[in-house]
């Protein structure tokens, strides 16, 4: 696991030393190692930072082909390298380490830019082919590993893990991409392609860039199949039975897959059917005990301690907990440098928690994250469902007449009461239903953001629907060959997953310098679910339908069966109380109005009904917060070596 970053400067504007700057920025990505190449002009340079995770004596990068006509620079773990080995073996190649590394390289050099197809993983990898002079930029199936590239001045290229590492380039415009900050402040997360910068943009799941002669194209190496025979197929010649038998296979040999260390490893735990899935098969696969990881709140609304307790001692964990105090003003801030751009995930806090409580014990961690997302975990499923049935003309004239009644009840300040539901649900039906998938997730709205943008936001083309705006209008359209459900899922997993959960999990974790692991996203599995008809993910109200019947006689009932929780925190109360003076420090007046972005009037007004318990204005106030963070951090984005984190 590392950090990289890299240049081709078709014209020379950094020195050998601006590499090293850069690869500073990645410290915490890989505290182990690092390591630089550069061509013999100069002008082009690849580095690494290593976090040890395999080979530990000879993993050092970056690494050069067999032949020598090619030099990579790799962030990852491909879990398929030994059978790749062979079969490069068989072709003649001779190998000098034993990393996935020296694989992936040669196995460039043998089979040009389809080798990515061949991999099985996570990954962002930089290539650098000196024969043909030309820069292969790779990113994994479904963006688990993180990889931003920018061309300066239609001419030179800089690639890295994190936003840091190429503002660390001499001269990166930093404009801000008001679109980029418009998406944030809609969906709490900014979806590829765009960044917060104008100038950077993010290299796509499952995509490839070559960069040659100073030109780019990109092309997408995967995707999942085409439901269109799979659907009619599997649910009329396999049982119930037969399509578990192939899950269980799948999820065994993805958990085996990872387990894969010369170092050690343990697990997330938080109590759920994804995290408590992957400890069942950790367990079944180790020769000892493994260690599970825990956290929860002081708040016993939000805490799910006593069902990860459950799940360990039900399989014999090492298990480890902590409690996250809600005194973690300092740790907001500190935050905010790890994931370098504006992110609203309130769950970042946990996360980042779990890492660290895990990295004191290991330096590998298998996380259930991506469950929801092609199962159908979120309550915004079953929302849509209702929403379908109810959307024909005669109840449209009722819709917004629901979303006003909801509105008129002041939130509840449990975690997920029967009024916030309603609430969000009246709120969700106001929308048209061709758009209406995303606006279940959708924290401000057309109205509302006439009342907060600046005229220098409100303009026509920031407005527009949200299924007209780019990326979205791609995933649209390309999420028409999918039925129900399994469209809304086709979404989120193209766009919430990848931008949101994956990166909260590659930060937070990153942070402590601990990889994780995700094997509910190994790739197979992501087909085999997409396989799978809608009525197989939400049956009737129960979301993650099949995925719960494959667990059963596997994870105790109590923990298959219970209501979702998910990895959130109190951020709505910690808003009335001790993130109250941070949140009126950075939403002060003054800053407002000098980033002239905004109407001071509409966030007052939303400080106010939260305070009071009018509304729950959490989500809308929380990425102001972020937002405005980043602007006060914006000049100071680089660390000469990165940032000490908060001690608990």
């Amino acid at each position: 696991m590392c950090g990289i970053c890299g240049f081709y400067q078709q014209e020379k504007e950094a020195e050998n030393h601006i590499l090293k700057e850069m690869n500073n920025q990645l410290v915490h990505r890989g505290p182990d190692d690092e390591g630089f190449f550069f061509s013999t002009n100069g002008r082009i340079g690849l580095a690494a930072r290593r976090l040890s995770i395999i080979d530990l004596q000879t993993g050092h990068q970056p690494l050069s082909s067999q032949s020598g006509n090619s030099w990579i620079t790799y962030n990852g773990e491909v879990y398929n390298f030994k059978e790749l080995r062979q079969e490069l073996q068989s072709m003649g190649f001779q190998f000098k380490t034993q990393s996935d590394t020296e694989v992936i390289v040669n196995l460039y050099e043998a089979f040009g830019i389809e080798f990515v197809k061949k991999l099985r993983g996570m990954f962002a990898i930089g290539i650098y082919d000196q024969k043909n002079d030309k820069i292969i930029l790779a990113r994994d199936h479904n963006g688990v590993k993180p990889l931003y590239y920018c061309i300066k001045n239609n001419k030179n290229l800089i690639f890295g893990s994190e936003l840091k590492a190429i503002l660390a380039y001499p001269g990166i415009d930093r404009e801000l991409d008001h679109e980029a900050l418009d998406l944030f402040l809609t969906l709490d997360y900014i979806p590829a392609p765009f960044s917060i910068y104008q100038s950077i943009r993010k290299l796509p799941a499952a995509h490839i860039l070559v960069y040659e002669k100073g030109k780019i194209q990109i092309q997408k190496y995967w995707d999942v199949s085409s439901p269109n025979k799979i659907e009619k197929c599997i649910p009329m010649s396999s049982s119930m039975g037969e399509l578990k038998e192939e899950f269980i296979s799948l999820l065994e040999e993805s958990v085996r897959m990872r387990m894969i260390s010369d170092v050690p490893l343990g697990a997330f735990l938080s109590g759920g059917v994804d995290s408590s899935a992957i400890v069942a098969f950790m367990s079944r696969l180790s020769p000892g005990r493994i260690k599970t990881f825990s956290i929860g709140f002081n708040d016993p609304g939000y805490s799910e301690l006593p069902y990860s307790q459950l799940v360990a001692a039900k399989f014999g964990t090492e298990h480890h907990t902590r409690i996250l105090s809600p005194d973690i003003s300092k740790l907001v801030l500190d935050l905010s440098y790890y994931t370098d751009e504006p992110l609203g995930d309130f769950s970042n806090f946990p996360t980042y928690l779990v890492s660290k409580t895990a990295r004191e014990q290991v330096t590998v961690a298998l996380s259930g994250d991506g469950g929801d997302e092609i199962w159908g975990g979120y309550e915004h499923y079953i929302a849509q469902k209702l929403a379908r049935f109810i959307d024909f003309p005669l109840c449209r004239p009722f819709h917004n007449w629901i979303g006003g009644f909801t509105r008129l009840f002041p939130p509840s300040p449990l975690k997920k009461g029967l009024i916030n539901r309603l609430k969000r649900f009246g709120d969700g039906l106001n929308n048209s239903f061709t758009n209406r998938h995303f606006p279940w997730m959708i924290y401000l709205s057309q109205e509302q953001k006439k009342r907060l943008y600046s005229p220098v936001l409100f303009d026509e083309k920031y407005m527009r629907p949200l299924p007209e705006r780019p990326p979205f209008d791609i995933f649209f359209k390309e999420s028409a060959r999918w039925k129900g459900i399994n469209r809304d899922l086709f979404l989120d997993w193209r766009t919430y997953m990848v931008d949101d959960i994956l990166v909260k999990v590659d930060r937070m974790s990153m942070a402590t310098s601990l990889e994780a692991r995700v094997p509910l996203m190994d790739y197979k599995i992501v087909e085999f679910a997409f396989s799978l008809p809608s009525h197989l993910k939400v049956k009737g109200i129960t979301g993650k339908y099949f995925l719960k019947k494959a667990m059963e006689g596997i994870l105790p009932d109590e923990i298959i069966y219970r209501r979702k929780e998910g990895f959130a925190s109190p951020i709505k109360n910690w808003l009335k109380g001790p993130l109250k003076e941070l949140m009126l420090e950075y939403l002060s007046e003054k800053r407002v109005k000098e980033s002239g972005l905004f109407q001071y009037s509409y966030i007052k007004e939303m400080i106010d009904a939260h305070l009071n318990n009018k509304q729950d204005h959490s989500h809308r106030l929380w990425n102001l917060i972020q937002l405005f963070i980043f602007f006060s951090n914006r000049e100071h984005t680089t660390h000469p070596i990165g940032l000490p984190i908060s001690q608990f």
